[in-house]
């Protein structure tokens, strides 16, 4: 048999799907975008023009009618792909199922969240006991009318008696706080405001918080955030009386954050430049004296999972790139760190505690496994997981005598395990039933070599029975960067699309955690063109392989994703067919000017730093963009984004707009009344997930076949 390098694969197989029928969409004309030439920035002697500056705006009318715009455009487009309809109707009955939430005990009620099946918001619920009839105990579907208001953090008061939450409107980072009465489920008066990345850290009588200052007008989504503050207020107060008890006017750009020891005995202040590196600082609960340091600087992470009387367990990378968990007295001068469970090959990627033990939640070439320990890091026992998969939960009280975990993967749907301390015994407590056989897909773990030689592990699910030809359009995504790990999940979405004959691949490429902090730093800063070309690599590797080809391929990825995509379209325009930069973070000289952009300036670099910009400025996606045929486009964005501001997108799409030189679309898809993802509306989600497959599906020239 004759041989061919990885290349010539690569050539052949890329020209084995261009003989194809081109079925044509009218595309109406993109609108015109105002160029300023005067907009002109010096960076160290380099001068980077940036002449829709005007579109970082997003309360002007003139980028309000761009937007309208551009949206017609796009979704005149989408409505002339017949099957869009059918997409998103097979997509509503894959969705329509129970989806639960493992139960977790707070005092006599077991509380849980449950969807019906198409709610936009998923309910919580609670009972007295296991076997009793669960009642609504909060049910966010009411507080709006479209599904925009989402629930978040939950917390309990350590007597039980109230709980705290969030509620966000349109997607925003920005929250607020309120408080029910537990028995009683009335609404208290507790009402707090600006905040943002906190939920509420219970004490005594009352919690603490972290806010920032009201923004100025018509800066809400846009404005840079600074000088977070710590605040305690106490239950039946107004905000206007809480206390100020941490900030710092000498460093703005920190986020901080509380903690509390299981017995209010000690106080703790997490202080973060960034979304990685922690200073802690401590002092005991009473004491009005200033904050002592228990670990400084940001070289490294620490997270204090639990601490009650005088000893602390603190999960930390310190002297671990797998992380290791280690214990100290705080009664101590100095407290020193002392190992409980030492670093391990494999990445310890978290850490929880409940019925008295410990249990460690490490990683396994991105597959969960878990380990209990007594309280001493005694070892007891491995959980048994049903397969390679994702599993999460086993936190409880120290009474506990039965835990809960959630496992699934890419074809094994949620399912709720009971778990008991006593002779460590996993049974299924809820297996959700879907209106499909997961056992259709086939789950595969290969490694690809990327450019610099670097083993990197890739899922790839398909149909079972699919055939290596070429000939299947595949969807390739990736996140890489933040220390994020992408492990096996189950999506409705996916099968979908595999029921079309459909290839999914996930890559875990450098920039991510799931082999360390080594891991990690190969893919940030002046590292973070490894991610791009591990990215490419698996494009190739799926290419080469015979899974899929060039014209069959599409990629996607979400806010870091975002610039993965916008990067890799701009380096290798000619490997893929479909572009999808989601929520994107697209103009590297420019993302920390903007909400709360200043706090990865810590993974990318800054373009005010004379040594980072050279690297910025040349993976940029808006700024290498160039008059080639780049694929079919559909950026995605949203107008209530205030993590990744919107203006990435537009700039983007304004720009690729401009220098497209063939007749592939690029276009621009701007979601109304949403944000960066989180607390979406199933509603939105299932259009949007209909509008980007439609879109897929057509610029693959698949065919999609519903009876």
């Amino acid at each position: 048999m004759k041989k061919y390098s990885l290349f010539t694969l690569i050539v052949l197989m890329v020209m084995s799907c261009k003989d194809r029928n081109q079925q044509e969409i009218e595309t109406k004309p993109y609108p015109e975008t105002r160029k300023d030439l005067s907009v002109v920035d010096d960076y160290f002697g380099t001068q980077v023009a940036d002449p829709y500056r005007w579109l970082e705006d997003d309360r002007s009318e003139e980028t309000a009618a761009w937007v309208a715009a551009q949206n017609e455009v796009t979704f005149d487009y989408l409505s002339q792909i017949p099957y869009r309809e059918q997409i998103k109707d097979r997509l509503t009955q894959l969705f329509d199922y129970p989806k639960y939430g493992a139960p977790r005990k707070r005092g006599e009620y077991y509380f849980f969240f449950k969807n019906d099946g198409l709610q936009n918001q998923s309910v919580l619920y609670r009972q007295k006991g296991l076997d009793a009839e669960p009642e609504v105990f909060l049910d966010p579907n009411t507080l709006s009318t479209d599904g925009t208001v989402a629930l978040g953090s939950t917390t309990f008061s350590k007597d039980h008696k109230y709980m705290a939450y969030t509620l966000s409107k349109s997607g925003s980072d920005w929250v607020e706080i309120h408080v029910m009465d537990v028995e009683t489920k009335e609404k208290l008066s507790d009402h707090i405001q600006w905040v943002k990345f906190s939920g509420a850290t219970w004490t005594r009588e009352g919690f603490f918080y972290s806010r920032y200052d009201a923004p100025k007008e018509g800066s809400l989504f846009s404005g840079k955030n600074e000088f977070q503050k710590v605040y305690y207020h106490r239950l039946g107060t107004d905000q206007s009386e809480d206390i100020l008890v941490y900030g710092d006017t000498r460093h703005p750009l920190r986020y901080f954050s509380a903690g509390v020891s299981k017995d209010d005995r000690w106080l703790f202040i997490y202080a973060r430049e960034g979304t990685h590196g922690t200073e802690v600082l401590y002092r005991p609960m009473e004491s009005n004296e200033p904050f002592k340091t228990l670990f400084r600087g940001f070289d490294n992470d620490y997270s204090i999972v639990w601490c009650n009387q005088d000893r602390a367990l603190i999960y930390t990378n310190q002297g671990a790139a797998n992380f290791r968990l280690a214990e100290l007295d705080l009664t101590e001068e100095r407290p020193q760190l002392k190992d409980l469970l030492p670093e391990k090959k494999e990445l310890l990627k978290g850490v929880s505690l409940g019925g008295n033990a410990i249990f460690a939640h490490y990683l396994k070439d991105a597959s969960t496994r878990i380990y209990q320990y007594d309280m001493q890091g005694t070892w007891i026992r491995e959980i048994e997981l049903p397969a390679i998969g994702t599993a999460s939960g086993l936190s409880g009280e120290p009474e506990d005598t039965e835990l809960f975990y959630v496992f699934s993967s890419f074809n094994y749907p949620p399912t709720i395990f009971s778990y008991r301390l006593d002779n460590g015994e996993s049974e299924v407590f809820r297996k959700t039933e879907v209106p499909f056989d997961p056992t259709d897909f086939e789950v595969e773990q290969q490694f690809f070599t990327s450019k610099d030689g670097t083993q990197v592990p890739m899922f790839i699910v398909y149909k079972k029975g699919m055939k290596k030809d070429g000939q299947n359009p595949a969807h390739l995504y990736a996140y890489g960067g933040f220390n994020i790990n992408q492990t096996p999940g189950f999506s409705p979405t996916l099968v979908m699309f595999m029921e079309q004959g459909g290839v999914y691949a996930l890559a875990n490429i450098r920039g991510g955690g799931e082999y360390g902090e080594t891991w990690h730093q190969g893919g940030m800063l002046e590292n973070k063109q490894n991610v791009f070309d591990d990215f490419i690599g698996a494009a190739e590797y799926l290419i080469a392989q015979g899974y899929t080809c060039s014209d069959k391929l599409a990629i996607s990825g979400g806010s870091n994703g975002g610039l993965l995509i916008g990067a890799c379209m701009t380096q290798r325009p000619d490997l893929y067919a479909v572009c999808f930069p989601r929520v994107g973070v697209l103009d590297m000289l420019r993302y920390h000017k903007f909400t709360v952009g200043w706090g990865w300036a810590v993974e990318y670099g800054s373009s005010d730093v004379e040594e980072q910009f050279p690297y910025l400025y040349a993976y940029s996606p808006l700024h290498n963009i160039k008059e080639v045929c780049y694929p079919a486009t559909m950026v995605m964005t949203a107008d209530h984004d205030d993590r990744v501001v919107p203006a990435h997108s537009f700039k983007f799409i304004a720009e690729l707009q401009a220098r497209q030189v063939c007749q592939n679309p690029v276009v621009i898809r701007i979601d109304v009344d949403a944000g960066h993802g989180a607390g979406k509306p199933l509603s939105k989600t299932l259009d949007e997930m209909a509008d980007m497959y439609a879109f897929l599906f057509w610029n693959t020239h698949t065919p999609v076949n519903y009876k």
